[in-house]
């Protein structure tokens, strides 16, 4: 079960989610370890409930600095207590082919090829791929190559992107 979103209500804690709560609590910690977090997630129940920490930096992120952030946060999240019982930390990269979710991974992204899932379809199409031009928070631009013809560029408001990803070459 994710509690993404999940309101826990008490007095000391106002009706702020879990996930938003360990956010503010670990964002700044990796922040000073020159790390980024992507996403927090809490699955399962009681004690075999598990914290799942997603960092990222430019350049990939190596099994070292995963370490370095569970060994960083871990601590903290004694202190803060999140839960009246037992947990598991979870320190790990999301992925290369990992949604974007955030308007910096869009924008880390730029001149890398990209694939696009639509909320409605664009010319018949579902997916678009091409290289990612340029990103702002409203909409992005790809260079979408036609069989034996120049790239076209293409603008998709953000509002119809269902999902964006890179896309993986093999």
């Amino acid at each position: 079960m994710n509690i993404r979103g999940y309101a826990l209500t008490t007095p000391e804690h106002g009706s702020r989610s879990v996930s938003d709560r360990l956010q503010d609590i670990i964002s700044p910690i990796l922040w000073t370890l020159g790390l980024e977090l992507v996403e927090v997630s809490c699955v399962g129940q009681g004690p075999r409930t598990i914290i799942r920490v997603f960092i990222d930096k430019l350049g990939g992120v190596t099994v070292k600095d995963c370490e370095r952030a569970h060994v960083a946060v871990g601590p903290a999240l004694d202190v803060a207590d999140p839960f009246p019982h037992a947990y598991t930390l979870e320190v790990s990269s999301p992925g290369l082919d990992r949604p974007f979710k955030r308007f910096q991974d869009y924008q880390r992204a730029v001149g890398k090829r990209v694939s696009v899932k639509l909320k409605e379809p664009l010319h018949g199409q579902w997916r678009v791929v091409g290289e990612l031009m340029q990103a702002d928070e409203a909409s992005i631009v790809l260079a979408v190559s036609a069989k034996r013809a120049a790239p076209e560029l293409v603008t998709l408001s953000r509002q119809i992107i269902a999902e964006a990803r890179i896309a993986i070459e093999i």
